[in-house]
């Protein structure tokens, strides 16, 4: 399995600089990952890195707790679509599903999805599978769907939770095969992120890329 492929070399902590955008995108040109993740505020600088490779360009909207006004996010996505980007990992309202509010995901969705996919770009939708219910992920299966997302995403990374090898499953069962799966959050080594690869799952975000697919060469 050539795991480089499957990987979104990511970082995202608050205190991010220039130079850690820099070893990032030279990183993932390196090892032909499949794309880098990367602060709103840096997308143009990674655009700028990786723009004579391969390796494609994403952002995170809405980002980690998902309460933002779909206006905001609607402005979010504008501006790094704007800067470059490729692809848009976006949280969604975490409150709205806990409160059953449906229809708000609904419009908050298909009004951030036409921002992005008028621009021929992608959109993941971070449910945050670790706080969610089994039902819970699967009304987001169901909403989504008809929606056309492009990807659904497990995990911020931010909560207690991240990636498991079940939400995966579960998500693979109850989505079309049109709908990819991103699976992010807790994942330092191969043998996870094979069996999230095995699950179903066609990314995964890492910050822990270089050393995951050094082990992948030893396996």
């Amino acid at each position: 399995m050539n795991i480089a492929s499957y990987i979104d070399h990511t970082i995202l902590k608050p205190t991010t600089t220039i130079k850690d955008v820099e070893q990032l995108c030279k990183d993932a040109i390196a090892y032909c990952l499949a794309a880098v993740c990367v602060p709103p505020c840096y997308v143009h600088i990674a655009k700028e890195l990786t723009k004579e490779s391969s390796v494609k360009v994403a952002t995170v909207i809405g980002f980690p707790f998902g309460y933002s006004s779909t206006v905001s996010k609607g402005q979010e996505i504008v501006n790094a679509l704007e800067n470059g980007a490729d692809e848009l990992d976006m949280v969604h309202n975490i409150a709205a599903l806990k409160n059953e509010d449906w229809g708000f995901l609904e419009e908050e969705m298909k009004a951030c999805i036409e921002l992005v996919h008028e621009k021929g770009k992608k959109l993941k939708v971070i449910v945050e599978s670790g706080l969610l219910t089994d039902d819970e992920i699967i009304k987001c299966c169901e909403i989504y769907t008809p929606l056309g997302i492009d990807f659904m995403k497990t995990s911020t990374g931010y909560a207690e939770v991240g990636a498991t090898v079940h939400a995966v499953e579960l998500m693979r069962k109850h989505l079309p095969e049109n709908i990819e799966i991103k699976a992010s959050g807790g994942i330092r080594n191969y043998t996870f992120a094979k069996e999230l690869v095995d699950a179903g799952a066609a990314r995964l975000g890492c910050s822990a890329s270089i050393a995951i697919v050094e082990e992948s060469h030893k396996s």
